[in-house]
Order: structure tokens, then C-alpha cells, then sequence
């Protein structure tokens, strides 16, 4: 039975897409629908599915860096990119063994996917390195998103008192409990937002998430090494804990 990973963060297109594929191809099994990018990083790790849907707008990891992840953790894993923005995307998807469905989804071009999906998996074709084209030349022609300015401080608790925060003096952000701990050079600060809320609102050019819990600033990083396993960890410019990086986002890294 073949598996799928589904990544898409608006909530009812999700149920959607899930839905939309049971009724095209009844024997393939979603083994995680994911709310976010990261989410989706590590459920390809850990699946190794045939087939990815990945929207390429997402909070923190879009859908092109879950794609460049994937192409080591799950090679060949078939990718479909959903995306609104046909005018840019279509000439780079039918360049390759790489596929797309346009928002709202079609029933008929869903079939037509689910169709040439079938057809690759039957053939063991993989098309990573035709994805890994595709990827880089969507990157450079992804229109700007329209969103506002992200954020630029934060207020944080100290014990009783509370502070003003600038983003950019902010090390990295970790998840503990129901709170998020703020780490700069001078200390540490709790805020009550998780950390997924605040993935819509950082930088994404600035804020990269490396481990499940972890968002780091990559301006602060003095240095990435890899261990034998593949995985990384993270030397920081003003604090003197190193940051682990998880197997799955190590591919962010690949050019450091």
C-alpha cells in the first residue's frame, strides 16, 4: 500500500486534500497530515512515503526547502507541489519528473496526477535530480508573499518584570512546555506564544528552525559540523551551548 505525507497549513484545505485523495486513490494511505513545514521535514524522515503533497507557501520551511530536505532523507519520494500561483510554476514543473496542483484542487486534475503518480512509482522512476532543478529555479522566481513586516521585538517575562526584546538581539527560541524560552547574549526571557505561531511571524530569511523546538538566528551561528550519524550541531556566536540540529533539517545546511 503506498503512503503519502500531506503538508498544507490552512486547516480546511488540509481536510481537503486528504479527503480529495481518498476518493481518487483508495489504496493509498496518508500516514501524516502536517500543519507546517518542519512537521512535514520529519514525517517524510520518518515515513520514507511514496508520494509528498507539499503547499509551497508555509510558515518557517516553505514547501521548496521540505522538497530539498526530502531529496536526501527519502529520495524517492515522489513530490507534488500545490500552489496558487500557476502564471510562474508550470513551466518548471513540466520540465520534470516533479508534479502540481493548482488551488482549489480540480477532481480532474487531481485524477490526472494520482494517474502519473501510479505510473512512476511503477516504473521506480525518482526524479531527484530533475527536482533539484525545479527547486532552485522556483526559488528564484517565487513572488513576494504579501504579508506585513515581520516581527521586530518581543515582550518577554524575566521573573516578575517584563522586557522589551529586540528580534535581532534574540539567539534562538525553544519550545519548553507551554511557553517559548527567548535566548540573547545577556540571558534568558519566557513568552507564552508557541513556537508555531511565531514561525508566521518572524523572518523567515533570518529565523531557520533546526530541530523541532528550535528556531536559531543564522546570524548568530559561528559554525555547523556534522557527525558520523549525519547529524549537526550548531556553535553559537555569544552563548556558549552548542544547538543540536536534527537529521532531517541537516540539508539547510548543506552550502555552510
Amino acid at each position: 500500500m503506498p503512503r503519502a505525507v500531506v503538508a498544507e497549513d490552512e486547516a480546511l484545505l488540509r481536510e481537503e486534500m486528504v479527503a480529495r485523495l481518498r476518493e481518487a486513490w483508495p489504496e493509498l494511505e496518508v500516514a501524516a497530515a502536517c500543519e507546517d513545514g518542519a512537521e512535514a521535514v520529519e514525517a517524510i524522515a520518518e515515513h520514507r512515503p511514496e508520494v509528498a503533497f507539499l503547499d509551497i507557501r508555509m510558515p518557517g520551511l516553505t514547501g521548496l526547502e521540505v522538497a530539498a530536505a526530502a531529496a536526501e532523507s527519502s529520495p524517492s519520494t515522489q513530490i507534488v507541489f500545490v500552489t496558487a500561483y500557476d502564471q510562474y510554476a508550470i513551466d518548471a514543473f513540466e520540465r520534470g519528473a516533479v508534479d502540481y496542483l493548482l488551488k482549489p484542487l480540480a477532481p480532474d486534475r487531481l485524477a490526472a496526477t494520482v494517474k502519473r503518480l501510479k505510473a512512476r512509482l511503477a516504473s521506480g522512476e525518482t526524479g531527484t535530480r530533475a527536482l533539484a532543478a525545479i527547486v532552485e529555479q522556483l526559488r528564484s522566481t517565487l513572488p513576494a508573499e504579501a504579508k506585513g513586516p515581520p516581527l521586530a521585538w518581543i515582550t518577554a517575562s524575566v521573573g516578575k518584570e517584563t522586557r522589551l526584546i529586540m528580534v535581532d538581539d534574540v539567539i534562538y527560541l525553544k519550545a519548553e512546555d507551554k511557553y517559548t524560552v527567548v535566548v540573547t547574549a545577556e540571558g534568558e526571557a519566557l513568552i507564552r506564544k508557541p513556537i508555531r505561531e511565531l514561525l508566521h511571524l518572524l523572518d523567515p530569511a533570518v529565523f531557520k528552525q533546526v530541530h523541532r523546538s528550535t528556531l536559531v538566528n543564522m546570524h548568530a551561528i559561528a559554525g555547523v559540523t556534522r557527525d558520523e550519524s549525519g547529524r549537526g550541531t550548531i556553535r553559537l556566536r555569544h552563548r556558549p551551548e552548542t544547538l543540536a540540529v536534527s537529521l532531517s533539517y541537516m540539508p539547510l545546511f548543506r552550502n555552510m
